[in-house]
């Protein structure tokens, strides 16, 4: 019986993470501060209880960054690391709730003050993926929308 459950299990999370896999572009959108232009391409690979992806984001040749995370779930709950901020390896955690993965981000280093962030990876209809990340504004202490990655498959 535990066998089954554990099955039953990984194949929710392999159905909510198989639709992932692929490749992906689409731009950045920053709302804290004046919006660049960003054109991003992603590779996204997924098991049955993982995710992985792989990606650049570069705005002419003013800004290049190379950006990634990996990801291991376990039922609903997700665990791994995440390079992009230019901060070194930062650690997630967090689950899933419907087509959404909300992660809290413990940074290698100080951003805006702390070490911790929020991001989610989510499903936008049948070909849109978002990469949101969410910071506190050091100075009025309320949550920002410091990045947004709306992606569509290739």
């Amino acid at each position: 019986m535990v066998c089954v459950s554990v099955g039953i299990v990984h194949a929710d999370e392999s159905a909510f993470l198989q639709p992932l896999a692929g490749s992906w572009s689409g731009k950045e959108v920053r709302i804290n501060a004046p919006t660049i232009n960003v054109t991003c391409s992603f590779r996204s690979d997924t098991t049955a209880s993982s995710l992985a992806l792989d990606g650049r984001c570069t705005s002419l040749v003013v800004f290049s960054r190379d950006i990634s995370a990996d990801l291991k779930a376990t039922g609903d709950s997700y665990t791994g690391s995440y390079v992009g901020a230019g901060t070194g390896t930062a650690r997630l955690g967090g689950k899933r709730e419907g087509d959404a993965i909300n992660l809290g981000i413990n940074w290698a280093r100080n951003v805006n003050g702390d070490r911790r962030a929020q991001m989610t990876i989510e499903k936008v209809g049948a070909s849109g993926m978002r990469l949101t990340t969410i910071d506190t504004d050091p100075t009025t202490g309320r949550s920002v929308v410091t990045s947004r990655i709306d992606l569509r498959r290739n």
